[in-house]
């Protein structure tokens, strides 16, 4: 019997009802298709359980060069088994600092999809503030485990202001929100560190990129001064990635133990 003969058949009372029916059949459809193709597979409640670590995800300096923190990721691969990416940043990495940050909540997404029981985020110099960024504005105090930031100017930088007073068109949009009282970073200074999130931010006395170096200082965090642990340690704002010591301490702090400063320089 064809479709069309068998509805002439029925009554119009029994059309309207199964007309009806249909209705929100489709109707039920299409918002289940709308609400799991909108589904974010990080978690946007709550804190990731500390004793199940996840990759690391690795986010460059201002500039987006990948190379010493390639190595550092290669470290953290070797020694604990995990998975370590290192971001390749918008652009060249000296645009919008926010644009940069979705990066950042781009791939953190990406790793919860694929399983990811929590992440862990390592910043080094504006990629520090990139990751509080992701923090403050893209949920992550939900889906990171750990954060911990190197050389990270939290509160600017006075060669940013010098760049953007004596060459204003050698100094991009990044660059000007790394300035000292940026509107950027005035806003960040608003936004604690969420108490739930374990936060490593460590700096070296020597950095002459950051200045003054303490600008990694961090309410909320666990702040170390690379020589308050390790005196004498030569390391500047480009050795960090690299540094041993620095290394070491890095991977205390991606461990399972409480997040706390090292009681001694854990240079192997």
């Amino acid at each position: 019997m064809r479709i069309t003969a068998w509805w002439r058949g029925i009554s119009p009372r029994r059309r309207l009802m199964l007309s009806s029916v249909a209705a929100v059949v489709v109707a039920v459809v299409v918002a289940t298709v709308i609400a799991t193709s909108g589904a974010k597979a990080a978690p946007e409640a709550g804190t990731p359980d500390q004793n199940k670590p996840g990759p690391v995800l690795l986010v460059p300096g201002y500039g987006g060069g990948r190379g010493a923190l390639e190595t550092l990721a290669e470290r953290i691969r070797q020694a604990t088994g995990r998975s370590a990416e290192v971001l390749t940043l918008a652009g060249d990495g000296t645009g919008d600092l926010v644009e940069q940050a979705a990066v950042l909540a781009e791939a953190v997404e990406k790793a919860y999809e694929q399983g990811a029981p929590s992440v862990d985020v390592v910043g080094y110099s504006a990629g520090g503030v990139v990751a509080r960024l992701w923090v403050g504005r893209e949920g992550g105090e939900h889906q990171a485990r750990r954060v911990v930031t190197l050389g990270a100017p939290m509160h600017g930088t006075g060669l940013a202001t010098a760049g953007g007073a004596l060459l204003p068109d050698a100094c991009p949009t990044a660059c000007v929100q790394l300035a000292p009282g940026s509107s950027l970073l005035q806003e960040l200074a608003k936004q604690p560190i969420p108490p739930a999130l374990p936060w490593l931010s460590l700096w070296t006395d020597r950095d002459e990129t950051v200045t003054p170096p303490d600008s990694a200082r961090l309410d909320g965090a666990v702040n170390v001064a690379l020589q308050q642990v390790c005196p004498g340690n030569p390391a500047g704002h480009g050795d960090l990635p690299t540094d041993p010591a620095v290394t070491e301490i890095v991977l205390q702090a991606l461990g399972t133990t409480p997040l706390e400063a090292p009681a001694e320089c854990l240079s192997s």
